[in-house]
């Protein structure tokens, strides 16, 4: 018995969603429950002209996440199969993919089919077919990926934050992974030829150096390594870029020894940037020209998006903050329980390193702040990293004892080591730990609280009866921050919210000093 799935197709209407419908209609194998094109476009036009077995919905014409939402969410059966509006399926396609799905165990997120691009065989390729060519080593293209339905439920789909189709892919891909699935390789395959594309392509595909702040601030240094993607060039981009910028301003303002020698760093870095895509190309004139007039403009182009995506970051935080706030409980907190990574230091993802451990912004001061109050302390921190056997509990221990380098004391220390399908009662969500911290500090849950950065935190705090105060950083999804009780903008501003609850009642502000 075949594997129920439905087929989301996200479209801004390229001609070429007519000949994936076609070929995807011609396909042997079981059939799709059902066959969903968003039509994305910005502005409504001319109706899709789509076979009858094909629905249409209506996109949010936010970017291919935001479109693939809509999709799935619109669908019910078990899988869901995403494919891009310019891939073809052959013959066999729905039958290798009813052969993917097959037997999966339930901790199998996604199954990922294989990418293979047609590229001329009497020549070198051009840069763009060599930039469409990267789909065949990517990991998590979208161009052809199966997706159990619960676990997108369970890591809140697609992240909308990616406007553009670039790196939505590896996020969800990380996301699964760190929600403890797994992800596989199937081996369907779908043909994604080369489409046109004109002079000015490579550099509208730098707007991606904007994505990557926020995967780096999401998925920490080291994402690229997980994801599988490439490293790129983004720090010769600003290199180059820096230099001419310089030269240009030692140039208006007259000093010519600084400017000639500037300008040149930034011919050099411009020469070298070209030459390592001419070397690779058919070297034409043709190409060979605009390889030479696109790499001039490629590294100021690279480093614009990238200050972009760094002012984007900035106000994503701020916005994510910006939700209604209840005021302050009238009984104030005898004990604060901390999470770890996100909210006292920077996350990085299974860290076991103590050298990377970086205080987060504000934490000595609003710790310490807690402290003087007389406010008991204690860290409740999900550490899957043992369960995974990526760290052991000795890396846990010194990234533990390099925090309190830091801060200072922080009480007592509950980690749960377990991985996600443990089926423990401690890792958050679910309130053991914090039912064990207000155990060691004496305190009832009640009155205890909460800080942390995810919305885990915030749900094993309520579980457990204690008070919850969010501090969203850019991995905190919008529906974390929109469900939470209680919002800060920092941890300092937290530690304001729980103390000045304690200023309003004299009396409990006796208790908590006494505590």
């Amino acid at each position: 018995m075949s594997v129920p799935y439905d087929v989301v197709i996200p479209s801004a209407g390229r001609e070429s969603l007519g000949r994936l419908l076609r070929a995807l209609g011609d396909c042997d194998g079981p059939p799709p429950q059902r066959v969903i094109v968003v039509d994305d476009r910005r502005a409504a036009g001319r109706p899709l002209a789509l076979p009858d077995w094909v629905e249409v919905l209506r996109g949010p014409a936010r970017g291919p996440a935001a479109a693939r939402n809509a999709g799935w969410r619109a669908g019910g059966a078990e899988w869901v199969a995403f494919l891009d509006d310019d891939v073809v399926p052959p013959s066999g396609w729905r039958r290798a993919l009813a052969e993917d799905l097959a037997g999966l165990p339930a901790n199998v997120a996604a199954s990922q089919g294989r990418i293979v691009v047609p590229l001329p065989a009497a020549r070198r390729p051009t840069d763009w077919e060599r930039n469409v060519a990267g789909l065949e080593r990517a990991r998590w293209a979208t161009a052809d990926l199966a997706c159990r339905r619960s676990a997108l439920a369970t890591v809140g789909g697609f992240d909308e934050r990616f406007e553009r189709a670039y790196r939505e892919d590896s996020d969800l891909g990380l996301r699964l992974l760190r929600a403890g699935f797994r992800l596989e390789r199937g081996r369907r395959q779908v043909l994604h030829p080369v489409g046109p594309a004109d002079p000015w392509v490579s550099l509208r595909l730098q707007a991606g150096n904007a994505d990557d702040v926020l995967m780096r601030a999401l998925h920490g240094p080291r994402w690229r390594e997980r994801a599988g993607a490439p490293r790129g060039r983004l720090r010769r981009h600003l290199a180059t870029s820096a230099a001419g910028a310089v030269g240009v301003g030692a140039l208006a303002a007259g000093r010519r020894t600084t400017a000639a020698a500037s300008l040149g760093l930034f011919a050099a870095g411009t020469a070298e940037l070209a030459w390592a895509r001419i070397a690779r190309g058919p070297r034409t004139a043709r190409e060979v020209v605009r390889m030479l007039w696109t790499s001039v403009l490629m590294t100021p182009a690279a480093a614009f998006h990238w200050a972009r995506g760094v002012a984007r970051l900035r106000r994503l935080v701020a916005d994510a903050a910006r939700a209604p706030r209840p005021e302050p409980a009238a009984a104030p907190p005898l004990a604060v329980l901390l999470d770890r990574d996100g909210t006292l230091i920077e996350d990085v993802p299974y860290g076991g390193d103590p050298d990377r451990v970086r205080a987060m912004p504000g934490a000595r001061r609003a710790v310490e702040r807690l402290r003087s109050g007389g406010v008991k302390l204690a860290v409740v921190s999900n550490q899957s990293g043992v369960g995974r056997g990526l760290i052991d509990e000795r890396d846990v221990a010194a990234v533990n004892g390099r925090v309190e380098q830091l801060l200072g004391p922080l009480g007592p220390w509950l980690i749960c080591p377990h991985a996600p399908d443990a089926g423990c009662d401690c890792r958050k969500p679910a309130p053991g730990l914090v039912l064990r911290a207000a155990e060691l500090l004496g305190v009832e849950p009640g009155r205890c609280a909460l800080i942390g950065d995810i919305g885990p935190d915030v749900q094993a705090a309520t579980a457990a009866g204690a008070r919850p105060v969010l501090v969203p950083t850019p991995r905190t999804r919008p529906e974390e921050i929109a469900a939470a009780p209680e919002v800060a903008r920092s941890l300092d501003e937290a530690v304001d919210r729980l103390l000045d609850a304690s200023a309003r009642h004299p009396s409990s502000r006796d208790e908590v000093l006494a505590g």
